[in-house]
C-alpha cells in the first residue's frame, strides 16, 4: 500500500511522535509510507531524524505577527490541504492524526487521540468535523472510544500506541547522561508535555508545594510544550501561584531527542497529572525507564496502567501519591514489563489490517 500520514507540527508533540513512529514501523513492514506536515517555525523537517525508508514532505509554515489562534487554525488547514490535494490521488490511504490535517485532507482515515472542548469558534468547529467527516476513525484506548460513542453515536476501532521500550531501558542505563542531569537539576518531580490547562499544570503546581513540605530536595520541571495553541493567560497563572507558593520551578522547553531518555530516567518520580490523554505514551515511557509514575485518577489512565502507577485525583491527594511513588513506588518490573507489551511493529500490523478493510480511499 502506499500510506500519506499527515500531521500538523513537525514539534515533539504526542501526535507527532506517534505519527513519525507508526510511519517508520510501516515502512519496515514493507509499506510506502509518505508523512505531510506543516513545518512550523522556519523548520525543514522533524524535530528528529526520520528513517530514510519513510518518505517526508515538509510544508512551510511561517509565523504571522499578531495572528490569533482562530486565524492561525484557518490558515493551518488551507496551507496543507493547497500542498497536499494535487497529491493525494497517488494514495491507497490517507490517514490523518489529528483535527488540523484531517480538515485538510478530508475524505481521510483519522485518529482521535483524545478528545478536547474548545471555545476558539474555528477551532471547535475544526475539531467536529474531524470527529463526524472521517471516512473511518481509530482511537489509541478504549476509554476514548467509548467516549466518541456516547458524543457521537460513532465506534471507532482501538490500535493501542507502541512504545520504543528500548530507548527509555537504555536511558536508565546511560551514566554520564543521567550524571548531567543531576548536576544540572539535583533530584527532580518531572513532567513532560509544558504548562498548559489539559496538562493540569497548576494541580500539579499544587501538589509539588505540599510534597515540598515532606521532601523539599525535590526540584519540579517541567520538559517539553511546543504548541499550536495560545496558553499565555494560564502560563501567566501559573506563574502567579508559583510565587504566592514560592515554588521555585524549571522550564527546560523542548528537549534533544537524544537527552530525553537519560531525563526521564534520572526523574525521582514522573507526574501525569493530565485532564484528558488518549494514552499517556510519556508515562509508559518512564515506566520503561523503571521511574515511578503518578497519575491523575481518570478512566484512560485507569485503562492503559492499572496497577503499575500511583494514582491522586486533586493537589492533596496528587501530592500523596508522590510520596507513596517515592517511597514505596510500584514493582519497576512490572512497570516495564507493561511498556514493553506496547509495540510499534504490532500497532503497525493492526494498521495494516485495518487498512485492508478498508474501501478505497476517494
Amino acid at each position: 500500500m502506499r500510506i500519506a500520514l499527515l500531521t500538523y507540527s513537525s514539534k515533539p508533540r504526542g501526535g507527532v511522535v506517534h505519527t513519525l513512529a507508526l510511519a517508520e514501523a510501516l515502512a519496515a513492514l514493507g509499506e510506502d509510507v509518505h508523512v505531510w506536515t506543516l513545518a512550523r517555525g522556519g523548520d525543514r523537517a522533524f524535530f528528529r531524524p526520520v528513517d530514510a525508508a519513510v518518505t517526508v514532505h515538509a510544508v512551510p509554515f511561517e509565523a504571522v505577527d499578531g495572528e490569533d489562534v482562530g486565524a492561525r487554525i484557518v490558515r493551518s488547514i488551507a496551507e496543507l490541504r493547497r500542498a497536499f490535494a494535487p497529491h493525494r490521488g497517488g494514495y491507497d490511504v490517507v490517514h490523518a492524526q489529528d483535527c488540523i490535517s484531517a480538515n485538510a485532507a478530508m475524505p481521510c482515515v483519522r485518529t482521535i487521540h483524545h478528545l478536547d472542548e474548545f471555545t476558539t469558534p474555528e477551532l471547535a468547529a475544526c475539531h467536529e468535523r474531524a470527529v463526524v467527516e472521517p471516512v473511518a476513525r481509530i482511537c489509541v484506548s478504549r476509554t476514548v472510544s467509548d467516549e466518541v460513542a456516547l458524543g457521537w453515536g460513532l465506534r471507532p476501532t482501538v490500535i493501542p500506541n507502541g512504545v520504543d521500550s528500548a530507548r527509555f531501558e537504555a536511558g536508565a542505563l546511560d551514566a554520564a547522561g543521567r550524571e548531567r542531569w543531576r548536576e544540572k537539576l539535583g533530584p527532580y518531580v518531572l513532567a513532560l508535555g509544558g504548562i498548559e490547562p489539559r496538562k493540569g499544570s497548576i494541580d500539579l503546581l499544587e501538589a509539588y508545594a505540599l510534597l515540598r513540605r515532606r521532601r523539599p530536595d525535590l526540584r519540579l520541571v517541567f520538559g517539553g510544550g511546543e504548541t499550536l495553541f495560545d496558553y499565555r493567560e494560564y502560563r501567566r497563572n501559573f506563574e502567579r501561584r508559583a510565587q504566592q507558593l514560592h515554588v521555585d520551578h524549571e522550564v527546560l522547553g523542548v528537549i534533544d531527542e537524544a537527552d530525553l531518555p537519560s531525563l526521564v530516567a534520572e526523574a525521582s518520580v514522573l507526574a501525569m497529572t493530565s485532564t484528558k490523554e488518549g494514552f499517556g505514551l510519556a508515562a509508559m515511557e518512564a515506566l520503561a525507564a523503571g521511574v515511578p509514575v503518578v497519575a491523575r485518577d481518570v478512566p484512560v489512565l485507569r485503562e492503559v496502567f492499572g496497577s503499575a502507577v500511583t494514582f491522586g485525583d486533586a493537589p492533596l491527594s496528587l501530592a500523596a501519591a508522590m510520596v507513596q511513588a517515592l517511597e514505596t513506588p510500584p514493582d519497576r518490573e512490572a512497570g516495564r514489563d507493561l511498556a514493553r507489551s506496547f509495540t510499534w511493529e504490532r500497532a503497525a500490523q493492526a494498521h495494516q489490517a485495518f487498512y485492508a478493510s478498508l474501501a478505497p480511499t476517494p
